[in-house]
């Protein structure tokens, strides 16, 4: 019997189920996590409309509202929210389950198995968190943007609303190093969730850091060059 399937016996056996073991919350936090990544790869190519103008940034927004009649996005919210609260959920279980173990930290800390980005997890973590919330606000609602506009029946303002959110030099800062946090995220993550799903072997370590890193320099560095391009007048 492996480790996982010793994990999850013995959470079963005790009566807790499957979500009660370490391996259980952590094949929900890859899985929440998988949702998630892929919400953050479709979302930065959308918000590639904004290089080809208003009209295609707008109209990309009304098509977002207007599926299945306005119930698609909606049908879209309620998935990534519940992946978010799964995600944040797992991963908080297992921050404190790991802090009940060992209260007293280890006098001299050897990182040799780990990366910067794996140790950062938790901090990014609370970073993306704040900036979720910190995006919605601005440029979902915009109680957080002055310049806001709202829609006006099917008429969106989102290139509008995108230049003038991004005008702002402290909120870009706070979108790159978002961003940057994101990176540190999604290279741990996509890396750790291969390795929960059982997809690691010597033979393809290799292959899945290069996937890990191709995908997170892709999709960091295509979101930061939103404000970025803002910033410098490319997207005005």
């Amino acid at each position: 019997m492996s480790v996982a399937e010793q994990s999850i016996a013995g959470a079963e056996a005790r009566g807790h189920g499957f979500l009660a073991s370490s391996v259980g919350r952590k094949i929900v936090m890859a899985a929440s996590g998988i949702v998630l990544f892929g919400f953050v790869t479709v979302h930065m190519i959308g918000n590639t409309q904004a290089y080809m103008g208003a009209k295609s940034l707008n109209a990309y927004a009304e098509f977002l509202h207007g599926m299945l009649h306005g119930g698609g996005i909606w049908i879209f919210r309620a998935v990534l929210l519940t992946a978010t609260g799964l995600h944040v959920w797992s991963a908080t279980t297992l921050t404190l389950d790991n802090l009940a173990a060992r209260p007293v930290g280890y006098r001299a800390q050897q990182s040799v198995a780990s990366t910067w980005a794996s140790r950062t997890m938790r901090w990014s973590g609370v970073i993306l968190a704040v900036f979720i919330v910190f995006h919605l606000l601005h440029l979902t609602t915009g109680q957080l943007h002055p310049a806001f506009k709202a829609p006006q029946g099917h008429e969106y303002f989102a290139y509008d609303n995108f230049v003038s959110g991004f005008k702002v030099p402290a909120v870009a800062a706070f979108y790159i190093v978002a961003q940057l946090c994101l990176g540190l995220h999604m290279w741990h993550g996509v890396w750790s969730f291969t390795q929960t799903l059982g997809l690691s072997h010597p033979r393809y370590e290799g292959l899945r850091r290069n996937f890990a890193t191709g995908l997170t320099l892709l999709v960091v560095g295509v979101n930061i060059s939103y404000p970025v391009a803002v910033i410098t007048g490319f997207i005005h």
